[in-house]
């Protein structure tokens, strides 16, 4: 075989890393030669510092570019008056959850992290469970969320209690330098990840941009826009497609070349990117409740694919755009340094006066008169709540059918209260509540019709766009859906949540069913009692 048709080509070439880093620490990393060569020691302590550190800071930090993001959407005169609520809102929690109590979103994630180990790294082996250690330390120590659950069988499950396990994928690679990227991802965005088996047939201008138009429409507003929006095009294999769609989500290939070649690499199209984050702005969808700025940006990759196949993926990074890089070098372990003081880019702005009047409803009075209330205002409509509410998502609405099931009914607590889709993280002492904000409320769609029949689910709070059954359910039982600003737990803890009780279910961790007081908490109608739902052109 000649050199030529055995060329190796990498298929991601970074031209480099402009990342700013802070120094950790200087200790568990040495140096020895062996056979006239430096070898870089690790100890496992320095994997799980680093560990443990990126995961403290990334639930209550951000970049310094999504935070300049949020700004731009404040200064903009073409941005909507929801958009700038939102933006203000995403401001407002991002200077909360840097105090480092409140973390900045109730999901706090599945913790994920990839290595790439250079050939001259000697640790000695358990590396994973080096770096677990410190991702159990953050989860266990910090007031963050117990997400995961391990099947005890194929239908029964408990929480982990740790939030373990944790995503570790470590690689091989050249070099004198253990760089990481770590992220926390979150149910909501990790839900808007698609895999769209397509053909050559996709690759011409209309039709991929018509096929774009539409499947981005789709990815709807539960996951906490204003997005940083991943597409990848083409791949060698499914899995490196989605892969990639991650690892563009999240900037690590901002720095891939801008041109394709006859090698195989990646590339950017820099070119389509600028024409769907324009789509995107003409889409109408905004913020979450209308406007421009469904968006922050858009990365478009174009990888190598076999001739047969053109796997075609989509992702976002929300709101909560957790992640950052970390490395470990002769000199010592590093984390990206994140933005600490979020105030800086606090505008002077009257926030009451972003999204018009505000509807303030007593939800101590009985349902009907609630539900009285909001029949008087159009969707869009913003409210503020203050009051009783039950709060109940996934595994309480099984256990609350399990009850119909059996002939029993709903309780009387899920009918006289509106209903939040949401599931707290751990309460700071001294603190009423943990970060708890609304739940992707498309999940408890299902549920709607059946409950609101027996007199129950007929006031919903939570975020994002729901299926047309709830729409129609509502108009059927004259219910309600109200959206409430995603991304912003730290903000509804530290403003608006007075009290926090269990109700029922304890043994069911942050699944239980909770009672909680709340103090003019912000939401909008969506779905009202006539049939409107203001998201209902979303996949048209």
């Amino acid at each position: 075989m000649t050199a030529d048709l055995a060329q190796f080509a990498e298929m991601f070439p970074l031209s480099g890393d402009d990342t700013p880093y802070t120094k950790l620490s200087s200790e568990h990393v040495g140096s020895q030669a062996v056979n006239g060569r430096e070898l870089i020691t690790v100890e496992p302590a320095a994997l799980t510092l680093l560990a443990r550190e990126a995961f403290c800071q990334i639930s209550h930090l951000l970049r310094p570019a999504h935070l300049k993001q949020l700004r731009t959407i404040l200064d903009d005169p073409e941005a909507s008056a929801n958009d700038k609520f939102v933006a203000l809102d995403l401001l407002m929690n991002a200077n909360i959850a840097a105090g480092m109590v409140l973390p900045m979103c109730q999901d706090t994630g599945t913790a994920i992290i990839m290595g790439k180990k250079g050939q001259q790294i000697w640790t000695g082996g358990g590396d994973a469970a080096a770096l677990t250690k410190g991702v159990a330390s953050a989860y266990t120590e910090m007031n963050l969320r117990y997400s995961q659950v391990s099947p005890l069988d194929m239908y029964e499950e408990v929480n982990t209690g740790n939030n373990l396990p944790a995503q570790i994928d470590l690689y091989a690679t050249d070099g004198d330098a253990y760089k990481f990227l770590f992220m926390a991802k979150g149910g909501g965005s990790a839900n808007k990840t698609f895999l769209y088996q397509q053909t050559k047939a996709l690759l011409n201008p209309e039709a991929l941009v018509k096929f774009f138009d539409a499947q981005i429409r789709t990815l709807g507003t539960a996951a906490c826009p204003p997005y940083h929006l991943s597409i990848v095009i083409g791949g060698t294999s499914a899995e490196t497609t989605l892969k990639t769609v991650k690892l563009a989500s999240a900037k690590y290939l901002d720095q891939l070349p801008t041109a394709g070649g006859k090698f195989g690499h990646a590339f950017r199209d820099l070119e389509m990117e600028a024409k769907i984050l324009e789509m995107t702005r003409q889409m109408g969808i905004g913020a979450q409740f209308g406007g421009k700025y469904f968006c922050h940006d858009v990365r478009v990759v174009r990888l190598p694919r076999h001739g047969a196949s053109c796997p075609v993926g989509i992702g976002v990074s929300c709101s909560a755009d957790r992640q950052a890089k970390g490395k470990i070098t002769r000199d010592g372990i590093y984390l990206e340094t994140l933005e600490h003081d979020p105030a800086k880019y606090m505008p002077e702005i009257d926030h009451t006066k972003l999204a018009g009047d505000v509807v303030h409803i007593d939800l101590n009075q009985p349902m009907d008169q609630i539900r009285k209330i909001l029949s008087q205002y159009p969707v869009k409509t913003r409210v503020a709540l203050s009051g009783p509410m039950i709060v109940a998502r996934d595994i309480a609405h099984a256990k609350l059918k399990e009850r119909l099931d059996r002939g029993e009914d709903l309780p009387q607590y899920f009918k006289d209260h509106p209903v939040y889709y949401a599931g707290p993280a751990k309460t700071p002492e001294g603190y009423p509540s943990g970060s708890f904000g609304p739940t992707t409320a498309g999940r408890m769609d299902s549920y709607v019709d059946l409950f609101q029949a027996r007199g129950g689910s007929m006031v919903m709070v939570a975020k994002g766009n729901r299926a047309k059954t709830v729409t129609d359910a509502c108009k059927k039982h004259g219910g309600f859906y109200l959206g409430s600003v995603g991304g912003a737990a730290a903000g509804l803890a530290q403003h608006h949540i007075k009290k926090v009780e269990v109700v029922e279910y304890p043994e069911l961790g942050m699944e239980a069913i909770w009672r909680i007081e709340v103090k003019d908490f912000p939401a909008f109608i969506i779905v009202d009692d006539k049939g409107n739902d203001f998201f209902a052109d979303l996949n048209h």
